[in-house]
């Protein structure tokens, strides 16, 4: 049996732009010959999948997986909303965030280095057959772990947010209504005052260079104490707004969401919001201009 050393797996990725663990695999049933490991993986579908891999995935699916008082979420993506859609696509989501719970997994290359159900092959190997059968690129981007005796699991129905509330107190019910707030509201903090001072100072300040042009524009002046009132309010409505406790509930608008949780005797400990692409830069295609640069690439 040939050597296979680090730096040939090394070279086989590079090459490839496969995983570690398919590549080493590659080597071994090659006998350490990359070239006719490179073949192997082109007609397995791995090295062809390689090569969709600098495209952007910014569409997908968020899935979700639970048992007893474990619960994860999972966000898997690709480049169309088409293939989103796609049962086989979401049959290896569903498959990955059932795997990531039975193995207590939160890191997504432990988790693609897991064998798939069903399957000798590992994730990592899994999703690289499903893209070059379907021809897109897809990327297990994140996955959340939150245990609890009561979590509101809520996953939005065309599957894009996906949300885990930990609550302390309450009922289920209430842990899935939260849960289902924050998924329509976005809120970024649990309370006001976890806003971070720096965001909270820098808020003020630009509060305050408003207030200050209001009043230089104002036909009658206010005092300061009142100036310094309406910052006050103003900076109360910020923190509030970005807070979960601070807003208003989104099946009843005439209560806080604080109010609801004092109400039922419940406190939220965490939250956590999955929402497709997020930070993800889209690319945006001109197929006019693409079109118009093609006929002018012909005529020449």
């Amino acid at each position: 049996m040939a050597n296979i050393t680090a730096a040939l797996v090394k070279e086989l990725r590079e090459r490839t732009g496969a995983g570690m663990m398919d590549c080493k695999k590659a080597l071994v049933e090659a006998n350490g010959d990359i070239e006719v490991a490179i073949d192997n993986m082109r007609k397995n579908g791995q090295a062809k999948a390689a090569k969709k891999a600098g495209r952007v995935t910014a569409e997908g699916v968020i899935v979700s997986a639970t048992s007893g008082d474990k619960n994860v979420i999972i966000e898997v993506n690709c480049e169309t909303d088409f293939v989103a859609k796609d049962a086989s696509f979401n049959e290896l989501c569903q498959n990955v965030a059932n795997l990531a719970l039975e193995n207590n997994i939160s890191d997504v290359d432990a988790l693609k280095a897991l064998t798939y159900p069903g399957s000798s092959d590992t994730v990592e190997a899994t999703l690289n057959n499903l893209i070059a059968k379907i021809g897109e690129n897809m990327s297990i981007r994140r996955i959340a772990v939150m245990s609890g005796s009561n979590v509101g699991l809520y996953i939005h129905g065309n599957k894009r947010i996906g949300v885990l509330a930990d609550l302390e107190g309450g009922d289920q019910a209430l842990a899935k209504d939260i849960a289902m707030h924050i998924c329509g509201c976005s809120p970024l903090y649990v309370k006001p005052e976890d806003v971070p001072a720096d965001k909270v100072e820098h808020e003020r300040q630009v509060q305050i260079d408003i207030a200050m042009k209001e009043n230089e524009e104002a036909s009658k002046p206010k005092p300061k104490e009142i100036i310094e009132k309406m910052i006050n309010g103003r900076m109360a409505k910020y923190t509030g707004e970005i807070s979960l406790t601070g807003q208003a509930f989104v099946k009843n608008p005439d209560i806080k969401v604080g109010e609801l949780l004092k109400q039922n005797g419940a406190t939220v400990k965490s939250f956590i919001r999955f929402q497709v692409g997020e930070g993800i830069e889209k690319q945006v295609v001109d197929f006019a201009s693409e079109v118009a640069a093609q006929v002018a690439a012909a005529s020449k």
